[in-house]
Parts: C-alpha cells; structure tokens; sequence
C-alpha cells in the first residue's frame, strides 16, 4: 500500500500515540486501532509493543503525581502490554488529538462519537490511547519510548522522501518504510 498522503507540501509533524493495555488485551480492538490509524492517513515511523514497569510510568507521569487519578493510572499504565507508536503527519499532534478525542469517555461519545475514546474507552482511565499535547511533549515523550530515534535526524535524511510519497506500508513489521528507488 502506497503511502495514502501522496505527495505534500508542508512537513510532517511527529507525535507519539500509545495503545493502552486495555485496548492491547483485545486482538481486535488493537486490529481496529491500527487500521484507524492507516485510515487516517498517518503514517507509521516506529512502533513497538512493550510491557511498562511501575518505575517507567511514574517518571512518565510524574508530572500528574498530585493530582488524585495519579496512583490509579500508574498502576493502570503497569497492568499489561502498551504499543507505542511514532507517528508522522501534517499537524500530527492535533490529528491524533482529534481522532482520540476527548480524555473523559463519557463526553467522547457524545460531542465525538466517531473518536477511538468513544469507540472502545471504558472509563477515563482505560480510556484506549495517548497522545503528545504539543510538538514539545511529542519530542520528549518519543525520546522516552524510543531513546534510539533521533527526530531532527529523521526529520532531515528521511521526512522528505515521506512526504514526497516514496514510502509503503510493511504490513508484517506495522510501519512504513522508503521504497527502493527504480
């Protein structure tokens, strides 16, 4: 499959987007995700499926470690397997933000109905996915689950052939990858 974008004029952004164990314990619904994802015209520069210690998710969310949901959602985040996405698109961060839709499942499916939160969330905690809320928590958060992406290096030797849409789908490893130039 093609990259579905084609050729555009303006940069990608990149944003990273986890899959929460909820969804992740559901073969399906992380079937659905992933495909929500190609639907939506992302495209996939990394991807991995990871189990998260206790330790990781109260660093990653240390800033939230006053607010009452914090202990909830660490032992939450610590509960099973995750898939960490990067992915790339113009305004990344604010589509990925859209197709999630609201944090609360509750208002999702009523100002959101077609979002992933709405969807497939059960509660605000387990409420399916993360996504970066800014192209600077993008950067950090990437460099958290991925330490060995370098963004400004991908941004300069690889963005450019993405966006000029010389890249395919690998459905067997789940990103999209340059094709070979003929």
């Amino acid at each position: 499959m093609l990259l579905t974008t084609g050729r555009l004029s303006k940069a990608l952004q990149l944003t990273l987007a986890l899959i929460k164990p909820d969804a992740v314990a559901h073969p399906l619904m992380m079937e659905g995700l992933h495909q929500s994802i190609l639907d939506n015209n992302f495209v996939i520069v990394r991807c991995k499926d990871l189990l998260w210690g206790r330790q990781d998710c109260e660093r990653f969310y240390a800033e939230h470690s006053e607010r009452f949901f914090y202990r909830r959602l660490v032992e939450f985040m610590s509960s099973g397997p995750l898939r960490a996405y990067i992915l790339g698109r113009e305004d990344a961060v604010g589509h990925w933000r859209e197709l999630m839709g609201p944090t609360k499942v509750f208002r999702a499916r009523y100002t959101s109905p077609a979002s992933l939160r709405a969807r497939f969330g059960l509660t605000d905690t387990r409420n399916t996915a993360h996504g970066s809320d800014s192209a600077e928590s993008a950067q950090r958060e990437m460099a958290f689950f991925f330490p060995d992406f370098d963004a400004e290096e991908w941004m300069r030797s690889e963005e450019p052939a993405f966006r000029s849409g010389r890249a395919r789908y690998d459905p067997r490893r789940r990103v999209h990858a340059l094709c070979a130039r003929s």
